[in-house]
C-alpha cells in the first residue's frame, strides 16, 4: 500500500491534464456516437450528483464512513472515463463501487447485505415496452443474484488496472485547520466542500494538497447565498494579484480571529508556499460552477433517462 500520495497509483496514472481528460471522454464519445443520439443525458455533474445521493442512500442503511463513500465516487468517475455510461447499468456501478471501496478503506460490507440493500433502495418498477404492443416487463436496477455484483467487481478492477487505493483531501484538511485559526463552522464547510469536488472531475485534475487549500479558501469567503458565490468570484480572480503584492510586502503580523485577517493570512502563506495559484483558481471556479448548476438539478429526469437506457438496452438483466 503506497502510505505517500506523491509515489502512489493515484498521481502516477490518475491525475490528467485537463486536455488529456477532455480527448479521454471524446474519444469514448465518437465510438459510441448511435447510443449517445440515441439516449441523451443531463450534465454529467447532475449525474454526479444523482450518483452522490443513490451512494449516499446505500451508505446510510450499512452505516458506511465519509471516506469509503469519497473512494466509492472516485471508483465511477475513473470508470466513466474508460466506459461509455450507456453500456452499464449505473445502478449495479453504484452498488459495486461502494461495495469495493469498503472493502479498501477497512469497513467491509457482505456482498448479499449490499444487494439486500440496494434492492429496498432502488426496488423494481413496471415499464412499458414500447416495442410490443400493449406489453410491460419489469425493470429490476438490482437482480438478486449476488453473482452479477460479484462480476461487476471484476469488472470495476479491470477497468482501473487493480490500481484500487485513493488517497483523499481530509487528512490535509485536518492538518491545516489550526494553521489557519479555523472556527468548528469553518471547519465543517471547508469539509462539506471537500466532499462537493468529488461531483465535479477535480479528482483526477489535481494533487490533494490544492484541493484542501481551495475548500479552506472558499470556507472563509464562501456564504451560503448567492452573493456569497459572486463574492467568491471576485476574491478568486484577484488572488493572484494579491499573492504578488504579500510577496513584496515588508513582514507584518495579522490577526487571524477576524475573517478578514484568516483571508490576509491565508494570503501571506500562500505567498510563501509553492502551491500552483493557478490550479488554485481554477479548483475555485470549478467549485462555483458546481453550486450553480446545482440549482438547475433535476432528480427526476436524471432517474429517468437512466432508466430509459437500462430497460431499452437490457442491461438490468
Amino acid at each position: 500500500m503506497a502510505a505517500n500520495y506523491w509515489s502512489s497509483t493515484q498521481h502516477k496514472f490518475w491525475v490528467f491534464a485537463p486536455k488529456e481528460l477532455a480527448g479521454k471522454r471524446e474519444a469514448l464519445e465518437e465510438d459510441d456516437q448511435g447510443l449517445i443520439q440515441m439516449f441523451p443525458l443531463p450534465d454529467r455533474r447532475h449525474l454526479s450528483i444523482f450518483f452522490q445521493q443513490q451512494l449516499m442512500k446505500l451508505g446510510r442503511r450499512m452505516q458506511v464512513r465519509q471516506q469509503a463513500l469519497a473512494t466509492a465516487q472516485v471508483y465511477i468517475r475513473r470508470l466513466y472515463i474508460q466506459v461509455e455510461i450507456r453500456r452499464t447499468n449505473p445502478y449495479l456501478v453504484v452498488a459495486t463501487a461502494l461495495y469495493l471501496a469498503c472493502k479498501m478503506e477497512e469497513c467491509p460490507q457482505h456482498i448479499r447485505v449490499v444487494v439486500s440493500e440496494a434492492r429496498n433502495i432502488w426496488p423494481g418498477q413496471q415499464l412499458h415496452d414500447g416495442r410490443q404492443h400493449g406489453s410491460d416487463r419489469g425493470l429490476d436496477f438490482i437482480i438478486s443474484d449476488v453473482s452479477k455484483l460479484g462480476e461487476c467487481e471484476f469488472f470495476l478492477i479491470s477497468e482501473m488496472s487493480c490500481q484500487l487505493i485513493v488517497h483523499h483531501p481530509y487528512r490535509t484538511l485536518g492538518d491545516l485547520q489550526k494553521t489557519f485559526n479555523m472556527l468548528q463552522d469553518e471547519v465543517s464547510l471547508a469539509w462539506s466542500i471537500v466532499n462537493d469536488h468529488y461531483l465535479t472531475d477535480l479528482p483526477l485534475l489535481y494533487p490533494l494538497h490544492v484541493i484542501s487549500v481551495t475548500a479552506i479558501f472558499l470556507a472563509l469567503v464562501l456564504k451560503p447565498t448567492q452573493a456569497g458565490l459572486q463574492a467568491a468570484i471576485g476574491t478568486a480572480s484577484s488572488l493572484a494579484n494579491a499573492i504578488q503584492a504579500a510577496k513584496s510586502a515588508p513582514p507584518a503580523d495579522v490577526n487571524t480571529s477576524t475573517p478578514q485577517g484568516k483571508l490576509q493570512y491565508l494570503v501571506k502563506w500562500l505567498a510563501g508556499s509553492e502551491i500552483d495559484i493557478k490550479a488554485m483558481i481554477e479548483c475555485t471556479q470549478e467549485i462555483i460552477s458546481l453550486y450553480e448548476i446545482w440549482e438547475h438539478y433535476s432528480d427526476k429526469t436524471c432517474k429517468e433517462q437512466i432508466s430509459r437506457f437500462v430497460k431499452a438496452r437490457n442491461l438490468d438483466k
